[in-house]
């Protein structure tokens, strides 16, 4: 492929998108804009860059990388567009080309590979990983971390510590089920579903795996978690590496094939699920492309499955009523149309009462790891979505990504906020217990 860095080569265009009508509508819809105050800030704005740089008539510049990898990726943009234009799918191309650009920003994207590689490493690392976790933070270093980047919030470094430490807790629940494990529901079987595991949420969200797996069980499906999964990619494909997540889609479609049937692929990371949904943009080739489409036809977030399936046999009630925020994860709300079914389940909980969270669905500024890629702009982002929290009497916030919920514990600690951050499946567990 032609280096559109060293020449004038244009992005390729993707064929038969939407073109923007600069109707203006995504304007209000754009973090980004918002807290940036830019038109190449904006959705508009940046369409109007990748278009001029698919059409060769603008040579990649720093400013116009960087306008570009100032995208959140939220796609709030699209729910608010009259065309459709296809932001996201947009975006990812024209990060694919200039991946490799000189002009991206280097400590950015070192600190992306950085955290892919981490995230990704073999399960056995992994392990490691967390025991070692497990041991700082009983010395209290996830503490000195903490206050540390308390200090640094809008560096590299600390954002990253900030996210660590506010996950310890979530790392040191239960492990993560091991792939080639089956769960036999606990009445009569009504499905079979297979369980996606992922990198982040496998890693240190061990805890809402096995909530999951409870729950389902509860609700009469077989879980079986196959062998050989791994990360879907979407931290690789929002970044421009597309490479890279084709690997691991391909990896997963050859992982979920060899599971045998089932009825649903159950994810309960928004990232995950929206970037399984959605595998046959990865791949040009009919043969590849129709094994993805028929694996995303399949995948299912935990809620959505929940809130068909329900209610709960057996729920309880707990001793004292919990007021709980919703938080629209990004991936979840704007690119798989999952709203409802979250609220559903959560309001037919007994002891739990939801209380409406103003812009639930704006980003909190995790969007994958932009937080650590972008911080400055993340914490901007993450100061609105506090400010609307804050002025609610809650106890818990829910979120339905790990993304999220790392972003809002680490906020909600720097402003001495004591709500409790929870994935909503574990609520629902809860009720189970």
């Amino acid at each position: 492929m032609t280096d559109p860095m060293t020449t004038d080569a244009p992005i390729p265009l993707l064929a038969t998108a939407p073109e923007c009508v600069h109707c203006g509508f995504c304007l209000p819809a754009c973090p980004t804009y918002d807290v940036l105050g830019t038109e190449m800030d904006s959705p508009r704005g940046r369409l109007a860059l990748m278009s001029a740089l698919e059409s060769g008539d603008l040579a990649p510049t720093r400013a116009a990388v960087g306008h570009l990898d100032a995208c959140l990726g939220c796609r709030a943009c699209e729910t608010a567009c009259p065309s459709g234009v296809p932001y996201g799918e947009r975006l990812e191309a024209t990060r694919a080309t200039l991946h490799d650009s000189p002009l991206r920003d280097r400590r950015a994207a070192q600190a992306s590979r950085w955290i892919r590689a981490a995230v990704t490493a073999p399960a056995w690392m992994q392990r490691l990983g967390a025991g070692g976790q497990r041991v700082l933070r009983a010395v209290g270093v996830d503490r000195l971390a903490e206050r540390w980047a308390a200090r640094h919030p809008d560096t590299h470094l600390g954002a990253a510590l900030s996210l660590w430490s506010a996950g310890s807790h979530w790392a040191a629940q239960r492990p993560s089920p091991a792939p080639g494990t089956t769960f036999a529901p606990s009445g009569p079987r009504r499905m079979r579903v297979a369980l996606h595991l992922g990198c982040m949420q496998r890693w240190m969200f061990g805890g809402v795996h096995r909530d999951t797996i409870d729950v389902l069980t509860a609700l009469g499906c077989e879980v079986v978690v196959p062998v050989g999964q791994g990360c879907c990619g979407a931290l690789a494909a929002h970044e421009g590496a597309a490479d890279e997540a084709r690997g691991w889609m391909r990896h997963n479609l050859d992982a979920y094939e060899r599971a045998g049937p089932f009825d649903a692929l159950v994810v309960n990371a928004a990232g995950c699920g929206s970037s399984l949904a959605d595998a046959a943009r990865l791949f040009d080739d009919d043969a590849t492309r129709e094994r993805a489409v028929a694996l995303g036809s399949r995948v299912r977030d935990v809620l959505d499955l929940v809130a068909e399936l329900g209610p709960l046999p057996h729920a309880r009630w707990t001793h004292r009523t919990q007021r709980v925020a919703y938080h629209d994860a990004c991936h979840l709300a704007h690119a798989q149309g999952v709203r409802a079914a979250p609220r559903r389940v959560l309001e037919g909980l007994p002891g739990l009462e939801l209380v409406a969270l103003a812009e639930a669905d704006r980003c909190c500024g995790s969007a994958g790891i932009y937080n650590v890629t972008q911080p400055a702009t993340a914490l901007a982002v993450l100061e609105g979505k506090l400010e609307r929290l804050a002025a609610l009497d809650i106890d818990v916030v829910a979120a339905g990504n790990p993304g999220c919920l790392l972003q809002l514990e680490a906020g909600a600690r720097r402003a001495g906020h004591t709500w409790r951050l929870a994935h909503p499946i574990e609520l629902v567990a809860g009720r189970l217990r």
